[in-house]
């Protein structure tokens, strides 16, 4: 049995060279003048460009904003996405009437496998100003005079991103921290009781320490993925889909950037540029916040 193990292990390798490593040779394009309109095969003779790209990014008139959008987004949705998975996983702990719990596990996981496109369907059939759901309630009810604008306002589009953002992956990640506590000696909760300990007691006391090297390991990959959107799902994909000319001074990051210059524009070069600015810092992120978690819990990564 150990030969066709060693089988699948190896075709995985094969995969990840193929499909992931491989394509990072591509990297260097980010470096030269390269023009897709030259062919693949000047990505390794083109001329190099003394970073010219780089310069040109950190240069541009929007770069500040851009910037600004993308940290904007990344910090409130991992401010908000991050603790509320544990909050539910602790209260779906807490449920004793295990059918009950059941059902509302399997509703808070349906989002997760939900699109973005259809997220942006349900959206704005509540919220859009023109009779969205939500809007003709609020009217009804006199809670506002007038539609509010949540699908094209840049002063609503974060705050709509984080908030769909939750709805949408709250659940699913709740499930790494439930197997956390499903993995506490129930003793513990037994004693604590026999000794008073009310049930924030034990919570705060056991819980919360039990899963404490969970919530290490959750938080050191969220914050690696915060210019990515980490534990909310895809900055991209939100700030794609939600996005519109309207709203673009809030809705325009860093990676829909990249990808209206690679694609739109055919800038592959400078599209690969301003993806490596955001993976370098993302690497930064990564190490950083495992230094500081491991230093501050003991946990961490490697």
């Amino acid at each position: 049995m150990q030969w066709e193990l060693q089988v699948f292990a190896l075709l995985g390798i094969v995969f990840l060279l193929i499909f992931r490593y491989t394509p990072l040779l591509g990297i260097v394009i980010a470096f030269k003048d390269y023009s897709i309109n030259a062919g693949f095969s000047t990505i390794f003779t083109s001329e190099w460009n003394n970073f010219a790209h780089f310069k040109e990014f950190f240069s541009y008139y929007l770069f500040p904003q851009i910037v600004r959008n993308t940290l904007a987004l990344s910090v409130l949705k991992l401010i908000f996405t991050f603790p509320a998975p544990i909050l539910l996983a602790i209260l779906f702990s807490e449920m004793r009437c295990v059918p009950f719990r059941r059902i509302a596990q399997t509703i808070s996981y349906l989002p997760n496998f939900i699109s973005w496109i259809l997220v942006y369907t349900i959206a704005n059939a509540f919220l859009n100003v023109d009779k969205g759901l939500l809007q003709e309630i609020m009217m009804k009810l006199g809670l506002i005079s007038s539609p509010i604008p949540f699908m094209t306002s840049p002063d609503l589009f974060v705050g709509s991103a984080v908030f769909w953002a939750v709805w949408k992956n709250t659940g699913w990640w709740a499930i790494i921290f439930m197997a956390a506590i499903s993995g506490i000696d129930q003793g513990l909760y037994e004693s604590a009781e026999m000794d008073g300990a009310g049930r924030l007691a034990r919570i705060w006391h056991i819980t919360l320490p039990g899963i404490k090297p969970a919530i290490a390991m959750v938080l050191i990959l969220s914050i690696g993925g915060l210019l990515g959107g980490s534990m909310g799902g895809s900055n991209f994909d939100q700030s794609w889909i939600f996005g519109n000319r309207i709203n673009n001074s809030a809705s325009e990051i860093i990676q829909t950037y990249a990808f209206r210059m690679g694609l739109a524009n055919g800038r592959f070069a400078f599209a690969t540029a301003v993806d490596l600015v955001q993976s370098c810092i993302s690497v930064t992120l990564i190490l950083v916040s495992n230094f500081l978690v491991k230093k501050g819990t003991g946990e961490g990564l490697f």
